[in-house]
């Protein structure tokens, strides 16, 4: 790794069929330990039930009201500040249950890779 300062290009904003908006912060074969997206939730869209193949994540809520399911767990609502550990293999999704966007950070280790995505809602 060197010291660097990675700006964030709003211009590079893309929709993912998961129903919700991306900008990949850092995802970098240099620095292939972690990768860091904002992800944009429009108000009333719940995102594909998905799961990762071996890559653990981490969802920092900073904007927005959401409703978070993981695996068997009973829904929880969710919103600035929190966050969400997700362990690899383990299916999700989340809500946007506020009136503006929900926003949040996607930390994936090892980093995220196209390939170990898993949308569940499609065969």
């Amino acid at each position: 790794m060197r010291p660097r300062i990675i700006k964030k290009n709003t211009d590079n904003e893309f929709y993912t069929d998961e129903r919700c908006f991306i900008i990949e912060a850092l995802n970098s074969p240099d620095e292939d330990l972690m990768s860091i997206a904002q992800a944009r939730v429009e108000p009333g869209i719940t995102t594909a039930w998905h799961y990762l193949d071996g890559i653990d994540e981490r969802y920092l809520i900073v904007a927005g009201k959401g409703r978070m399911e993981i695996g068997k767990e009973a829904p929880v609502a969710v919103g600035p500040g929190d966050v969400v550990l997700i362990p690899a293999g383990t299916h999700q999704r989340i809500t946007n249950i506020g009136d503006g966007d929900l926003i949040l950070f996607c930390v994936c280790t090892p980093g995220y890779k196209r390939e170990f995505y898993h949308n569940m809602e499609k065969s």
